[in-house]
């Protein structure tokens, strides 16, 4: 099958080392999205916003997400990031956080659709590259506007819209609504990506092949297996072992090092990386969990996971990812309108 297999941006997680991670564990075959740049403060090209806006060669054609809620502002700065060489500017209407959506942005946007309008037609006047949008399928359960947000890109020359199958109001309890996405990829003119609850190959094929979706986009599938991407790209699964998932953390480790992370900064991504890698792991490894996050020292922190790579070459422990049911970490079997936000 010929579909789209993206990572996802995911705020303090999807940085150039974690993209290098993924890049190298999927072997090829899955697109990047850089972490979401604030364009509402005085100076786009902040220090963060250049150092997030950084990427390899080999992740092209390379796209850069935008948020905020005035139209010049966005406009100024897609054009400062297509002079920085990026092949695809997309907007983001999906943020759940409060600090992004009670402020008009993310997806705060779809509470005030003519300003989403104004942004898409002032982004796309000013740049040549080509413009995409990720949204949600509305605010909450009362106001799903998703139909008129299709509307409106495909009136203001979006080129891509991928969409989180969750409202607003959701952030990520439940179950995504691949019903909707799949209305919403039968009718459009432009390719739809569906996003939400893709945590295997089966189910990012089943999206394909029951829902119409010209690709899919992991987000947090990707922190629980790493290995996503490539399974997906090459329709495949592959079995992982223990030593395989060791050799991956301290290369992540490597990678933040490399990139100027010090070992405080490196021990906190590694800590919360670590903390979704042990969740599949089969039978329970809570203790080994436990001694991971508690210790506050970079190199002990190393010396647990060499230890425990040890330890397993002689113990029945595996790498499962099917043994989280979700990713929510929950039996969730039914469709539903939960809420993390207000």
């Amino acid at each position: 099958m010929n579909f789209k297999t993206i990572l996802s941006p995911m705020q303090g997680v999807t940085d150039l080392p974690f993209r290098r991670l993924c890049r190298e564990l999927s072997g090829g075959g899955a697109r990047f999205v850089s972490e979401f740049l604030s364009t509402d403060g005085s100076t786009f090209l902040t220090k963060i916003n250049l150092r997030a806006l950084r990427f390899d060669n080999e992740e092209k054609p390379f796209c850069v997400q935008l948020f905020g809620i005035f139209p010049q502002k966005l406009a100024d700065a897609a054009v400062q990031v297509e002079e920085f060489g990026a092949d695809f500017i997309e907007l983001n209407a999906g943020c759940p956080v409060p600090k992004v959506a009670r402020k008009g942005g993310g997806a705060g946007l779809l509470l005030n659709l003519p300003n989403l309008k104004n942004i898409l037609k002032t982004m796309k006047a000013a740049v040549k590259v080509p413009l995409f949008l990720k949204c949600r399928i509305g605010w909450d359960e009362n106001s799903i506007c998703i139909d008129e947000v299709l509307k409106i890109a495909e009136g203001e020359g979006v080129s891509q819209l991928t969409i989180h199958g969750r409202t607003r109001v959701q952030g990520y309890k439940g179950l995504a609504n691949w019903n909707i996405i799949g209305e919403i990829a039968s009718k459009a003119k432009i390719p739809v990506i569906g996003n939400g609850d893709i945590n295997s190959v089966e189910s990012a094929l089943r999206a394909v092949q029951s829902y119409g979706v010209a690709g899919v986009a992991i987000g947090r599938g990707a922190l629980h297996n790493p290995w996503l991407l490539g399974e997906i790209a090459c329709e495949q699964r592959r079995k992982i072992s223990v030593k395989e998932v060791c050799s991956a953390v301290l290369r992540y480790a490597e990678l933040m090092r490399e990139d100027g992370l010090n070992e405080g900064q490196t021990l906190g991504k590694l800590k919360q990386f670590s903390a979704r890698l042990c969740k599949s792991f089969e039978p329970s490894v809570s203790e080994f969990r436990l001694q991971l996050l508690r210790t506050n020292n970079y190199e002990e922190f190393l010396q647990i996971w060499l230890k425990f790579r040890d330890v397993c070459d002689t113990s029945q422990i595996r790498f499962n990812p099917d043994r989280l049911q979700n990713l929510n970490g929950q039996t969730i079997d039914e469709l539903e309108f939960g809420k993390q936000f207000r």
